[in-house]
């Protein structure tokens, strides 16, 4: 299962329905994240660029951008972004990959 970051930002209309009707977003979009096979690991209201930070394991990068695409045509969000991560260990074989592919910069 693949791990991503989630980041957004509500609009101030979806701020006033949450202060209206406090609730638990993470728990909200459960059901959806299992329809595309996932899951939400961790949430958390945060202050700053994004209103919501959290960590989603989804099946693919097909699922976290279908995810990704729900949450911004609902509406209630001014900005969703949603990043890949990788284990130390996915990155350490990056790293070796990267170390055998031969790649040459410009210049050298």
């Amino acid at each position: 299962m693949a791990h991503y970051l989630l980041q957004l930002s509500y609009t101030p209309e979806a701020w006033a329905a949450l202060v209206q009707n406090p609730q638990n977003r993470a728990k909200a979009v459960e059901g959806a994240l299992a329809k595309l096979g996932g899951k939400m690991d961790q949430a958390y209201l945060s202050f700053g660029d994004y209103d919501v930070v959290g960590i989603m394991s989804l099946p693919d990068d097909v699922s976290a951008a279908a995810f990704s695409m729900a949450c911004s045509a609902g509406g209630a969000c001014r900005s969703v972004k949603t990043t890949p991560l990788l284990t130390f260990a996915e990155g350490i074989e990056s790293m070796k990959k990267a170390a055998a592919s031969g790649y040459k910069a410009v210049g050298s």
